[in-house]
């Protein structure tokens, strides 16, 4: 899909000579690379957990989004580079061949929002940090690809040609932040940041819900590897309460917080009941 795009914006470009037509299909060489690193990001989350990695594979995703960023980054320097000479000595636009150039952006467009929503609504369903950075960056492609045809067409409207190189760098600042925003959410799955406050809450509830028989629990602690969520917390319970029982506790809070949690990785540490710190999450 991204060749495809890529192919239709190149010739959009041929036909007009217009310069943000072609920043737009510059970022369109970007969406190539950047589908190619998910698809190797992909197939390397999948593998299982091995000796050398007993938590996974599936923060292979996060460095991903982080090299998509990069590449939009660069794009975007590409595009100033192009624009900026184009803005300060303005050339008069050729014609348009009717408007089959601007059709033929409008076509990849149209194909761009329709992957992307299906990229996004997988990504979401497969909790895949991947999947999601390439849909929303593919989802920015197609504003700018909106922004850019109705630029094009006011220049030739009006005659300014310098409004077709403005239009370009204003693409490039687009897709900037773009790139910064994809940067910023992977280094936070990088860093182990927490789960969301919204999440959050849902894992507490099914502490306080489901821990019957246990006093409280106490050190709560998340983080997302790529489509995983890892839970950890401590668990006070009676100080004469047997293994069995302590197990058992741990088994129905595990199979609660999974009901909410999808794809979790849950481990519950139990202490006796001098350990206890009156405070976290306590058992209604």
């Amino acid at each position: 899909m991204a060749l495809v795009v890529l192919g239709l914006k190149a010739v959009a470009y041929l036909m007009t000579g217009s310069v943000a037509l072609y920043s737009d299909a510059l970022e369109s060489i970007i969406n190539v690379a950047a589908a190619v690193a998910a698809l190797i990001a992909l197939r390397v989350a999948a593998r299982p957990a091995d000796a050398n990695h007993p938590y996974g594979h599936t923060k292979a995703e996060y460095f991903s989004a982080v090299a998509e960023g990069v590449l939009i980054v660069l794009a975007a320097a590409a595009i100033v580079r192009e624009a900026l000479p184009a803005l300060l000595n303005p050339a008069e636009l050729p014609a348009l061949s009717g408007v089959a150039g601007l059709g033929v952006n409008l076509a990849a467009g149209v194909l761009n929002a329709v992957w992307a929503s299906v990229l996004l609504r997988q990504g979401r369903a497969l909790r895949s940090p991947a999947l999601l950075a390439d849909g929303r960056h593919i989802f920015s492609d197609v504003v700018t690809s909106v922004g850019v045809l109705l630029g094009v067409l006011a220049a030739h409207l009006t005659g300014q040609a310098w409004l077709d190189p403005l239009l370009a760098i204003l693409v490039a600042l687009n897709i900037l932040w773009s790139g910064w925003r994809l940067v910023r959410e992977s280094v936070g799955g990088l860093m182990d940041a927490a789960v969301d406050r919204e999440t959050e809450a849902k894992i507490r509830l099914a502490m306080s819900l489901h821990g019957q028989g246990a006093l409280e629990m106490h050190d709560l602690r998340t983080r997302h590897a790529g489509s995983v969520t890892f839970i950890e917390f401590h668990m006070v319970v009676p100080g004469d309460m047997t293994v069995q029982e302590a197990h058992s506790i741990c088994d129905r809070l595990e199979d609660a917080i999974r009901a909410g949690t999808p794809q979790s990785s849950i481990s519950i540490h139990v202490e006796p009941q001098e350990k206890a710190k009156h405070h976290g999450v306590l058992v209604l």
